[in-house]
């Protein structure tokens, strides 16, 4: 039987041999240090998934945030802004804990005025000119204090990654919320349209390198969606300023969040469904606020909407 090959006993009696191994020794050390420093250089954006202790908002779900959303869909407003809060405490670097406090504010206040109803999207006037009156002028000022620090943070890891996925996700909402407030409830059209642009350029930013980042798709839906809703000579000045939308692929949009997403799932299902009520898809608005009222029970609303969509005749 051949015995094994030892490089000791060549490096004991080869004259040729022993300079040899230390040759391929310090080509292993050197390529070592290069690999460590390799690693140590490049930017690795979802580093916070491979580390044990470490869960990173954008690409996996925190429980706490998790559980603050679930109250947000409950309506308890306080009690969710309070579990973000007490998050973002521990967290002062994540810019989505300022993100999520910022989504209570701006949800509470969609809420109060009505927005996320059947009776607010199949108003053609008030969809797409924003609501009677005026909002909360001190729930809008926290919000905006929320949004700007987010921005903050965001705008901070970005010094060091230009692409960081937390970043990215942390301004694709950001601006997402803003197109909202402006749009719908400070009724600024033209300065919501740049924010949607500004949310629909940073979406797909991160969605070519994350595409798991599933949240962010609904803040390209609604973009798509809202856009593509305008009439033909508003839709035609808007591309001209390279605003486009497209009303069935903002929907094939949201979607993907409605399936996928960690925190907005809900949300993007309540968008979803209204946009099916208005496109006359009455069995798709009728399957997701089932949906909505079995997992929220105690959500008057959405079992509300539930009824007005079985009141009408599935057609499609």
């Amino acid at each position: 039987m051949t015995k094994p090959l030892q490089l000791s006993c060549y490096c004991a009696t080869g004259s040729g041999v022993q300079p040899f191994v230390r040759r391929i020794e310090d080509n292993l050390l050197r390529h070592s240090y290069i690999l460590a420093l390799l690693l140590l250089l490049n930017p690795v954006v979802n580093f916070a998934r491979e580390t044990p202790g470490v869960q990173s908002p954008a690409f996996a779900t925190v429980p706490e945030l998790s559980a603050g959303f679930d109250l947000l869909y409950r309506q308890k407003f306080a009690e969710a802004r309070e579990a973000f809060a007490s998050w973002e405490s521990r967290n002062p670097q994540e810019p989505f804990g300022q993100v999520a406090i910022a989504a209570g504010y701006l949800f509470e206040e969609l809420s109060r005025q009505g927005v996320l109803t059947s009776d607010f999207f199949l108003n053609e006037k008030r969809f797409l000119h924003g609501i009677e009156g005026s909002p909360d002028s001190e729930r809008m000022s926290h919000f905006r204090d929320a949004i700007a620090r987010a921005c903050e943070l965001a705008r901070e890891r970005q010094k060091t990654n230009p692409k960081d996925g937390e970043a990215l996700l942390a301004l694709t909402l950001a601006a997402g919320m803003e197109s909202d407030a402006e749009s719908i409830l400070q009724k600024r059209h033209l300065a919501g349209l740049k924010s949607m642009k500004k949310a629909n350029g940073y979406a797909k930013e991160l969605l070519a390198q994350y595409p798991d980042a599933t949240d962010a798709y609904v803040a390209t839906g609604i973009a798509n969606y809202v856009i593509g809703s305008q009439s033909g000579g508003t839709r035609f000045a808007l591309w001209f300023g390279g605003i486009h939308g497209d009303k069935k692929l903002g929907m094939e949009q949201v979607a993907r969040t409605a399936e996928n997403g960690r925190y907005l799932r809900p949300f993007a299902k309540i968008i979803l469904a209204l946009a099916a009520r208005r496109e006359k898809q009455d069995s798709l608005a009728q399957r997701l606020f089932r949906e909505l009222t079995k997992q929220y029970p105690d959500n008057e609303r959405f079992a509300s909407e539930y009824a007005k969509a079985m009141s009408v005749p599935s057609g499609d």
